[in-house]
């Protein structure tokens, strides 16, 4: 199963909608589409929104997780031993106030983290050559270190909350 998810920002997230929905699929695909256009995509499921939970069973089984560079989404697929492929929103097409996204994003690939998608034109690839198996996080790495500090301290073996991170 592909599990595509644009996050809950009010901003539209289009441009990868169109994407995934030109891709050829063969396989089980939902696809959580937010405030966005819904896309009608071959053999695809949209809902606008999961509960949480629902997100976290659905990262779980999926064999690929697309979705933006939300910090959110990508910790809770990597908690989960999920690497997503994340193509981040853009200032440029107005996903985003400005271009953070691009800028986590290419911090966690550098890191192994995720795959990261720049170009659409690489998003079928991508897919199709996607483990979804999250790497191991290596304590040579500070990135990964700090996610794995944070997720140990944040998150509790069945993926729930736990308590709220301290405050530098």
């Amino acid at each position: 199963m592909i599990f595509v998810t644009v996050g809950t920002n009010e901003a539209r997230f289009d441009r990868l909608l169109g994407a995934v929905a030109g891709l050829t699929i063969d396989e089980e695909l939902l696809i959580q589409h937010g405030h966005s256009s819904p896309m009608q995509a071959e053999r695809a499921e949209l809902v606008d929104f999961l509960p949480f939970d629902a997100m976290v069973e659905t990262i779980r089984r999926a064999r690929v997780v697309v979705t933006h560079a939300g910090v959110g989404t990508v910790m809770i697929a990597l908690a989960n031993g999920t690497r997503p492929i994340v193509i981040p929103r853009l200032k440029v097409f107005g996903e985003a106030v400005d271009d953070h996204q691009l800028q986590l994003g290419r911090r966690f690939a550098e890191a192994g983290l995720v795959t990261l998608i720049e170009s659409l034109d690489a998003l079928g690839n991508a897919v199709q050559n996607q483990s979804g198996e999250a790497p191991r996080l290596s304590p040579s790495n500070s990135l990964a270190a700090d996610l794995r500090a944070f997720l140990d301290e944040l998150i509790t073996p069945s993926g729930m909350q736990a308590k709220a991170p301290a405050r530098a």
